[in-house]
């Protein structure tokens, strides 16, 4: 079960026989408690919950399931057959944490994430595949976890001529990634912001020479198709436990040492300093090097 708005991401999924999904607009509770009775009419053998709010640990409680496992940060979880302890450590991984909420019905060694683009997501982007190019996912849902758009804009006109950029986002994207196209002076960088669903995007980003995202989704995408990806990490750091799990993956920061970086777990509005240095110091030469 997951929020609406991501479900794409499981479309013809291969081991999956549904996808439950939670519509959290308007009418949040009410969508909520026809979920709620659907779990509880399903009487699932097990619910794993990965969350820590109060609603999914209801739904979690009051399942019927034999086997109910979740975090113990979850103010429900008293009522669950298992709870696991949830630490945010700089050594361990998310993907660490949350198999650990499945040791006990499989093992205790951590896989990497996997997505299955279709055949057709990959018919979708096939005619983008030709030669050399590169892709690049410049938004955020948090301002100081986005490299700032002139730094992309500079990144684009370093790329070698003949080479492709794409610019990847959501339709609320569109304007940025248009911008930054427009400003860069190149014909061959590529607005794609809306145009591509998630798992397109993906099946793109597998054929892509280098993905070039923040601290963000698009990053993640790519490490659940081990593409070779490069992130900037502006106000956050990758010992939180969300970096990269690509084979060929760099992280771009700072080398200034900031006492105010990370200024958060998730990333920040508007900067709490207002200097914004943990991005503005960071040059595109660094992420040129990886062209």
């Amino acid at each position: 079960m997951l929020k609406k708005g991501n479900e794409g991401l499981f479309k013809d999924h291969p081991f999956l026989h549904e996808v439950l999904v939670w519509d959290k607009g308007s009418q949040k509770l009410m969508n909520f408690d026809k979920l709620m009775h659907r779990v509880w009419f399903a009487k699932y053998d097990a619910v794993i919950n990965l969350q820590r709010f109060l609603l999914t640990g209801l739904m979690t409680a009051f399942s019927r399931a034999e086997v109910k496992i979740g975090f113990d940060k979850n103010p429900m979880s008293f009522l669950f057959t298992k709870k696991i302890p949830h630490t945010v450590d700089r050594h361990v991984h998310e993907t660490e944490r949350n198999v650990s909420l499945i040791a006990s019905l499989t093992d205790s060694l951590p896989e990497k994430p996997r997505l299955y683009p279709s055949a057709g997501d990959r018919e979708k982007i096939s005619s983008f595949i030709t030669g050399v190019f590169y892709t690049i996912s410049p938004a955020s849902l948090w301002y100081t976890k986005q490299f700032p758009e002139e730094k992309w804009i500079g990144l684009i006109r370093m790329i070698p001529p003949g080479r492709r950029v794409f610019l990847l986002g959501s339709k609320d994207d569109g304007e940025l990634c248009a911008r930054i196209s427009s400003a860069s002076g190149n014909a061959e960088a590529i607005n794609l912001a809306g145009k591509l669903s998630l798992l397109e995007s993906t099946a793109l980003m597998h054929h892509a020479r280098m993905n070039f995202t923040n601290d963000s989704a698009a990053m993640h995408l790519a490490s659940a198709i081990n593409a070779p990806v490069t992130v900037v990490y502006c106000s956050t750091v990758p010992g939180f436990g969300f970096g990269p799990l690509s084979d060929d993956s760099t992280v771009i920061q700072t080398a200034l040492t900031l006492p105010c970086r990370p200024c958060g777990l998730h990333g920040n509005r508007k900067c709490p300093e207002e200097h914004f240095q943990c991005a503005l110091s960071i040059p595109a030469d660094d992420l040129a090097q990886r062209l």
